[in-house]
């Protein structure tokens, strides 16, 4: 879109052409009132406070488009007395409860009816009886709620669980008298209103849903609330500490909302999480999993010690992802110093796949990214479980689809029916483990360029085609003549006619065997409609990929689909901090003898969660900086005390020097793509064009390429069989996010209804899951957001240790049976 010059209450304002006039004045600091539209979703027109006047005419600012030249007043007599109008309907049969109110202090109803200056009353209507809901995590009271519909439209267009819609409110109607002396904005808004309240897609009595939140974030009044917060504490009682979610890699920034505990306990304590919802959305961790602190530590001298005894007997640190930059740095000096080998598996296998994708693309990172997604309008995701290994990767997926009339493909072996109800024009293709080279080879032969792709891939390309003869049917006019009696006359005449005949023909088609060994139904048929008028393309690839066995042939795979067709690529980093950690460390393959554990279980062991022998901060306790999947380095800060020591006061004791761990933040390898930038100098915000100012963007640098060979697949190394797969539900990444008061949940094997059914089993029984090589007893647990005959195993729970199935690769063939 081009850029334009309009104009707004006499200011000259620049923005894009087809820009709604409400975001084009958001972005330049003009305030026009809006309590339904959300940024980055659909215009519903529920609430009509945006008038304005455009070119003489009275329009939506949420649903009016730019135009070159464009003259816009925001205030007229007659606008003026709308929204007076609208703001006093909402208030009629409002509760007079903010004192008590959860929302009371943050409240948009509060706000605008002060705005407006709202001082008496001039509307009424008998009111019914709304009765509170409790739908689970979430607390509904309809009689706050004044039906503006966000949290249906973030449901729909952002979140894509669509589990809220607008119902009939069973109330009766007012009085007609209003039509003539109303306002007619406020006169059909307050008739929608009356009508309606929220209730659930699925007519069910709990949210059935992936229970991110979205819909009580975004909700204006308190009619949406979380049911763990009721009546916890006042807004005004708060402050708010920005930091960076630590849960997985999309880096989401979030606000904790931090007071004291108690009266008697003057203890900080968190008691909520809030994002800015017009340009991030969180996912059930994100906003449930804050309280995982690790509480009550104080300096344990003795155990400090043993700690730098452990330090130089070790040679090896074991750490994970979960991590800041700047351990993640002293971990490195350490190295550099001492020669400890560094061992964290997730991110060595997360750099191995970069290096060899950089050795194609010519660039040392990917070129997509969350926000490139949301901005496409063809997405195709494998390799990775995205509901559940990045939600926002999946919420970015289902916004390309909803905001840009795209379409996507989404090849996974798990049946994911959430993701596959996101839109009709996203087909959910379930493959067989091992045959994510089949998909990119797919991907290269329908979309890359072959006049400059290798002639050697062309030509293996062309080995999958051939014609094949079909037969067809169509329907054809055909000319007849019939015999007919004049009514007047009475002679008989012909009269010529075309009727429909039904005819067959054999016709020659490509018989793309690609399409075949991946088993797609009506796959052809599906790409030549969703295709048309589609220009901007995403391919995202995830974990499955980093551990396959093929890994290094997939990597080269997706640097060629970036560098020969109109894809951007966004590669997920599998843990909070992956990225950043394969940047940073050199990390080894294989440990030694004595290992000290960050985090991660080893011979002596530093923990957060305080089962170690030394205790550590947990992240909602430091200071530092992550990097995410959007290649941004993003500064986090403490929400709570700490009184225990840190991997700086080790590294310090051990000769690594420095006051403060943020002391290492400028100090984060160029040569990776970070910046000299001191973390007290990083911004944390975004503006109100939505444009992202945290931290600072990698930079991404050149590098030489390397021949641009791969290797054919083998058509015969899927897996079949009875399978597992090493994969998280939703809202739950690791011990950490377990640990929170909201997502308690013990592991076990998690299978789908039908699945269960297949086994003859119920949930809660207690079964083996048997490898080749190991076995395993755990509990049976139901996920009714999978289908098909796939069971999962997660890893955040560390008691059930679920590694031992799994050789690296995330799926294996494994017998589940009842213990008897």
């Amino acid at each position: 879109m081009s850029e334009i010059t309009i104009t707004i209450d006499n200011q000259e304002i620049k923005t894009k052409e087809g820009e709604y006039i409400l975001n084009a004045a958001r972005a330049n600091g003009i305030f026009i009132p809006a309590i339904c539209y959300l940024t980055r979703c659909s215009p519903t027109l529920a609430c009509r406070l945006c008038l304005v006047e455009a070119d003489g005419k009275q329009v939506y600012a949420c649903n009016a488009k730019s135009k070159e030249g464009m003259q816009v007043t925001t205030s007229t007599q007659n606008i003026e007395s709308e929204k007076r109008s609208i703001m006093e309907v909402y208030n009629v049969n409002h509760p007079l409860q903010c004192g008590v109110c959860d929302q009371s202090g943050e409240c948009e109803l509060q706000n605008y009816t002060l705005e407006v200056e709202v001082d008496s009353q001039n509307y009424a209507v008998p009111d019914v009886e709304r009765k509170v809901l409790d739908w689970g995590h979430i607390h509904y009271d309809p009689a706050l709620c004044i039906v503006c519909e966000r949290c249906s439209t973030v449901c729909k267009d952002m979140i894509g669980d669509n589990s809220l819609k607008t119902v009939p409110r069973g109330s009766e109607g007012f009085n007609t008298d209003y039509k003539e002396s109303m306002p007619k904005d406020a006169y059909a808004m307050w008739n929608k209103l009356n009508k309606s309240i929220i209730g659930l897609t699925s007519g069910e009595q709990m949210l059935d849903c992936t229970a991110c939140g979205e819909c009580s974030a975004v909700c204006p009044v308190g009619a949406l609330t979380s049911t763990d917060f009721m009546y916890k504490t006042n807004a005004w009682e708060q402050k708010q500490i920005p930091a960076t979610c630590s849960h997985c890699s999309a880096g989401c920034q979030i606000q904790y909302d931090v007071k004291h505990t108690d009266i008697e306990n003057s203890d900080d304590k968190i008691y909520g999480v809030k994002n800015e919802w017009n340009y991030v959305s969180l996912c059930g961790a994100g906003r449930y999993g804050y309280d995982f602190e690790n509480a009550g530590v104080s300096k344990d001298e003795s155990a400090f010690n043993s700690a730098i005894e452990a330090f130089k007997k070790a040679d090896t640190i074991k750490f994970n992802s979960i991590i800041t930059n700047e351990e993640a740095l002293i971990l490195q000096r350490l190295k550099k110093k001492f020669g400890y080998k560094l061992i964290n598996e997730e991110a060595r296998s997360y750099g191995n796949f970069l290096n060899e994708y950089k050795k194609i693309s010519g660039t040392s990172l990917y070129s997509g990214d969350l926000n490139t997604i949301r901005d496409s309008n063809f997405v195709v995701s494998v390799g990775t479980i995205i509901k559940s290994d990045n939600p926002n990767a999946r919420f970015a997926f289902n916004n390309s689809m909803t905001m840009n009339k795209g379409a996507g493909l989404y090849f996974h072996p798990v049946a994911d029916p959430v993701v596959s109800a996101m839109s009709k024009n996203m087909k959910a293709i379930t493959h067989a483990p091992l045959q994510e080279e089949v998909v990119l080879y797919l991907i290269l032969d329908l979309f890359a360029n072959k006049e400059e792709l290798p002639k050697e891939i062309v030509d293996y390309l062309a080995t999958f085609h051939s014609t094949k003869t079909i037969t067809v049917s169509e329907t054809i006019k055909e000319q007849v003549i019939e015999m007919v009696v004049d009514a007047e006359s009475g002679e008989e005449k012909e009269v010529k006619k075309m009727v429909p005949k039904k005819v067959s023909k054999e016709v020659e088609v490509d018989d793309n065997r690609l399409v075949e060994i991946l088993k797609i139904d009506a796959f052809d048929e599906f790409m030549e409609k969703q295709l048309k008028k589609k220009d901007t393309f995403s391919l995202i690839v995830g974990e499955d990929f980093y551990t396959h066995p093929n890994s290094r042939n997939l990597a080269r795979l997706v640097a060629l689909i970036e560098k020969y067709s109109d894809f951007s690529v966004t590669i997920i980093p599998p843990r909070s901090n992956s990225l950043g950690v394969s940047l940073i460390c050199d990390l080894d393959s294989e440990a030694g003898a004595y290992a000290v554990g960050y985090n991660e279980v080893a011979d002596f062991t530093l923990c957060a969660l305080g089962e170690g022998d030394l205790d550590m901060p947990a992240f909602n306790q430091q200071e530092g900086t992550l990097t995410s999947i959007n290649k941004r380095v993003n500064p986090t800060n403490a929400a709570l005390s700490y009184g225990g020591y840190t991997l700086n006061d080790l590294a310090s004791a051990l000769g690594v020097e420095s006051d403060l761990t943020i002391d290492y933040t400028s100090q984060l390898p160029t040569a990776g793509g970070f910046k000299s930038t001191a973390f007290d100098d990083l911004s944390d915000h975004f503006t109100n064009a939505g444009e992202e100012v945290r931290g600072y963007a990698l930079n991404v640098k050149k590098n030489k390429t390397s021949n641009e060979s791969v290797e054919p697949f083998n058509e015969d190394e899927a897996l079949a069989g009875e399978l597992i797969y090493y994969a998280n539900p939703v809202k739950n990444f690791s011990k950490f996010s377990q640990k929170a008061h909201q997502l308690n949940a013990k592991g076990g094997v998690f299978v789908s209804v039908a699945r269960l059914e297949s086994l003859g089993l119920k949930e809660g029984d207690r079964v083996t899951v048997e490898t080749s090589t190991s076995k395993l007893t755990t509990s049976l647990y139901v996920d009714n957001q999978i289908d098909g005959d796939i069971a999962y195993l997660p890893n955040f729970d560390t008691k059930l240790n679920s590694e031992v199935l799994f050789n690296g690769y995330r799926f294996n063939n494994a017998l589940i049976a009842k213990v008897i």
